[in-house]
């Protein structure tokens, strides 16, 4: 039996190799994504190992802000000594690294990276763990002088005698490059900027006296762990951590780990799409092969064969096959890997293809992946195929299903499709945003399971409507093209599915991601009221000087600052919410269009007060007057009186938790060192908006940090920044088509295999070549606009779903994306006549008689 299975897997190496492409591409991004993520995990361990002092001391970071406020914490630079007569201890010394900075050449034109990382500024101190070593030049002395990293220098064209410009909090101020220092080992991707130790302090962080850290180093014999606690013994109780080099790297390590989670996340989504529609394409692929191989099979039942034994046989095929796809999967996810490297290292990360790490997790993971699809994708036509009597199968008399009543698809289908409609609906109507997400995935998994299952049912009517036109446009060929179509149902619907899913995610996330469009145009129209916003990428915030020259640009009028600032309140009903408060300037209604529940602006904005979102403080008991405990970084604490509550759609979606606002003054004394984060300006009396915006562009061009942006430039940044995840969703669909596309072109060609004869027949009585390919081609675009229609009506009602959670998030526009939708059915016909190519081809090129002949 197994001889028969092997050379059964060998005659149809050639009709199996479009499925082990489905396999090859789940495995692949699996695999890759595994390798990647181990291999920087691994490069930045080693990284942080090797850099990290025997015992650090920094300042308490006990709340972390969604948004930078521009504040560095800091610690006295004296506590160095201190801790330098620490018994045990053999050096200390008081760091200084910042990164809130901007740096520009001669040109205006920043040095930093485009990748979003950041752009370091620190102190030039040498000892054996620096990740950097002089390479080139000389080190800083005194002011004016500085090192840059040899990679910001080659990718900007830095050379040593250049002029830079650092934009710090305190101040800008002008330093010459005086060297150019090489990484020891990986480049993160940030930008290194070493000034003189003498000095940085004062130029980075505004006194000579304070310091971002201490490095500790350890005596000879004296471990980290009695260093750590002798430390901290001798700082006492003050807002400081003291930690190991061991916890140092793993809390760097840990921050890191977001962005690793990122990229990995996203290649497992790329990894989940490739299986879930190469599942279907396998089943599909193995009931043809059954079906064809059903006079086969009957023999081997008739010369002793049980029915365990063929199921036994169809599985090992499909177990080779994943043995088969996995193992070419797996090299393909190395070289995805490699590629992923290289791609970081073009981004300023540079890690390296030679230490690659390929731990025991991932090839165990590719072969579970590879092997347990085809396993569970053969399993069903297996048990069809063990199920046919042998005297049947002989006669032909049943071919793997077709034929039999879809009752127990109608049942199931409409079960599970009525639970996924009930879960649907209340994803609609709840109030709450986590049981709103709740039903809504719950929905989409059941509504997905029964168009799955009920989609052989849908074939006829819908594919009777869509082919309609075919008879009258194409004659006999067309109604011909229709009918094979129809021919098969179960067929049908599953070649259609593997479209149909991706189809179905890129409608959902089309109308969600045009929803928050219009969702966030409506609420710009609605509250900003300011000709124009100051601000930088992300709200990077940016230094004073930017504040002064805005002011000082001739025609402007009102000048409303914002800053940002980390909290925690403690509410009326005992909850303590962490949370990030906005801080604004006097003159806030003459920029914004703020709807307010209870109090105004003056009384929010005013000394010892704070606003806040209406219904968050009815969930928590805030009332006006109300006296709330705030925490500010650093242990900071203050008493503030509830003084107004706004009605914003979007204090929940669009800005923080609580839409919580205070003055500005209370956020400068609470918050010190910080620097603001958006200017919203109005044009002076006398002076157009047109005529403002080139001056105050002018009054900017030293600081390219910032941008200056009226209504219609914020609408578009928040369009792009929205862009970028339907772009992600148009990579899955990418990927979703090229399976389909290969399921599309394997039931063709199988079913071309399985209608030899009867084109044979069609031939002979007239039917010419092109009339033929013509038919197939029909056929196939049929089937993939029918994938596309029910993957558009899913993806629809996902769509308007999504809108309900958002909603219940401030984002209540709903927009369906017609031209989107539209475009996804014109190239779900391309896709269909592209992928009927190769069948046709080969089927109008058969021999009539040979054909005719074939059995």
């Amino acid at each position: 039996m197994l001889k028969a299975t092997l050379r059964s897997f060998v005659a149809h190496k050639g009709r199996l190799l479009l499925s082990a492409l489905a396999v090859v591409l789940s495995v692949a991004f699996v695999a890759g994504s595994l390798i990647f993520s181990d291999t920087v995990t691994r490069t930045f361990d080693r990284l942080f190992a090797s850099t990290s002092a025997d015992v650090t001391v920094e300042p308490v970071d006990d709340l972390h802000a969604s948004v930078p406020t521009g504040a560095v914490q800091t610690l006295p630079a004296a506590l160095a000594d201190r801790v330098a007569r620490v018994d045990g201890v053999a050096s200390a010394h008081a760091d200084v690294g910042v990164d809130n900075v901007t740096v520009v050449d001669g040109d205006n034109e920043s040095v930093g990276p485009t990748t979003g990382a950041r752009t370091v500024a620190a102190d030039w101190y040498v000892t054996e763990r620096s990740p950097v070593e002089l390479t080139s030049g000389q080190a800083p002395h005194g002011a004016g002088e500085a090192l840059l990293d040899a990679d910001t220098a080659g990718r900007k064209g830095v050379e040593i005698g250049d002029t830079l410009t650092v934009m710090a909090q305190p101040g800008s101020f002008e330093v010459r490059v005086v060297g150019i220092a090489t990484f020891r080992t990986t480049n993160p991707g940030t930008a290194l900027v070493f000034l003189d130790p003498e000095v940085a302090a004062r130029q980075l962080l505004g006194s000579a006296d304070r310091a971002t850290g201490i490095s500790v180093d350890a005596a000879e014999g004296v471990t980290d762990a009695e260093v750590k606690r002798r430390v901290a013994a001798a700082v006492g109780p003050g807002p400081y951590t003291v930690k190991t080099a061991d916890e140092q790297a793993e809390s760097a390590a840990e921050s890191l780990g977001g962005f690793l989670d990122v990229i990995k996340y996203v290649m497992l989504g790329f990894a989940g799409i490739a299986v879930l529609v190469g599942v279907f394409l396998i089943v599909n692929t193995f009931s043809m092969l059954i079906a064809q191989r059903t006079r086969e099979l009957g023999l081997l039942r008739a010369l002793g064969a049980d029915r365990r034994q063929v199921r036994r046989s169809v599985l090992t095929e499909a177990v080779l096959l994943g043995l088969v796809g996995s193992t070419l999967g797996l090299a393909a996810g190395i070289g995805l890997a490699a590629g992923l490297i290289r791609l970081m290292s073009a981004f300023g990360m540079n890690l390296k293809t030679t230490e690659m790490v390929v731990g025991w997790a991932t090839p165990v993971s590719a072969y579970v992946v590879g092997v347990g699809v085809t396993f569970v994708a053969a399993y069903l036509p297996a048990r069809r195929a063990a199920a046919v009597s042998p005297m049947a199968a002989l006669a032909d008399a049943d071919v793997a299903g077709v034929g039999r009543p879809l009752k127990v698809r109608a049942v199931v289908g409409a079960v599970v499709g009525a639970l996924g409609v009930a879960a649907l609906a209340g994803c609609a109507a709840a109030s709450e945003t986590a049981s709103a997400a709740s039903l809504l995935g719950l929905g989409i998994v059941l509504t997905l399971v029964a168009t799955v299952v009920a989609g052989p049912l849908l074939v006829r009517p819908v594919i009777r409507v869509l082919g309609a036109a075919f008879p009258a446009l194409f004659g006999p060929v067309g109604r011909m093209s229709q009918r094979n179509a129809l021919r098969n149902p179960r067929r049908t619907g599953a070649t259609a599915a593997a479209l149909m899913v991706g189809l179905a995610l890129v409608g959902g996330m089309s109308v969600a991601s045009a929803s928050m469009a219009k969702s966030f145009d409506q609420q710009i129209d609605k509250t900003l009221g300011a000709d124009f916003v100051i601000q930088s990428a992300n709200f990077i915030p940016f230094p004073q000087e930017v504040t002064d020259r805005v002011h000082a640009t001739d025609g402007v009028g009102v000048v409303v600052r914002q800053r940002f600032a980390p909290v925690a309140v403690r509410l009326p009903d005992g909850e303590r919410v962490e949370t990030t408060a906005a801080g604004y300037g006097e003159g806030v209604d003459e920029v914004a269009h703020v709807t307010y529940a209870q109090g105004g602006s003056a009384a929010a904005l005013a000394d010892g007060a704070i606003g806040m979102d209406v219904d968050f403080a009815r969930n928590h008991g805030v009332r006006i007057g109300s006296v709330l405990p705030v925490e500010f970084p650093g242990g900071r604490t203050v008493s503030l009186r509830a003084g107004a509550f706004t009605d914003q759609d979007a204090a929940e979606g669009f800005g923080v938790r609580g839409g919580l606002f205070l003055g500005i003054g209370t956020v400068e004394e609470y918050v010190p060192g910080g620097q603001d984060s958006v200017l919203y300006v109005n044009a002076g009396p006398g002076t157009g908006a047109d005529e403002l915006r080139p001056r105050l562009e002018r009054a900017l061009e030293p600081f390219p940090q910032v941008q200056v942006r009226d209504q219609a430039d914020y609408k578009e940044l928040v369009h792009d920044q929205i862009a970028v995840l339907l772009y992600l969703v148009y990579a899955l669909l990418g990927l979703a088509i090229v399976i389909a596309v290969l399921g599309v072109v394997n039931t063709l060609a199988l079913s071309v295999v399985e209608r030899t004869r009867e084109i044979g027949l069609l031939r002979a009585i007239g039917l010419a070549r092109r009339q033929l390919r013509r038919m197939i081609r029909l056929e196939s675009v049929v089937i993939a606009v029918f994938g596309a229609v029910l993957g558009l009506v899913l993806g629809l009602v996902w769509g308007v779903c999504t809108q309900q959670v958002l909603a219940l998030q401030g984002m209540r526009a709903l927009a369906i994306p017609w031209g989107t939708i539209v475009a996804v059915v014109v190239g779900s016909a391309v896709v269909g006549v592209v992928a009927a190519l190769l069948p046709a081809l080969r089927a109008s090129r058969m021999n009539v008689l040979a054909a005719i002949a074939h059995e």
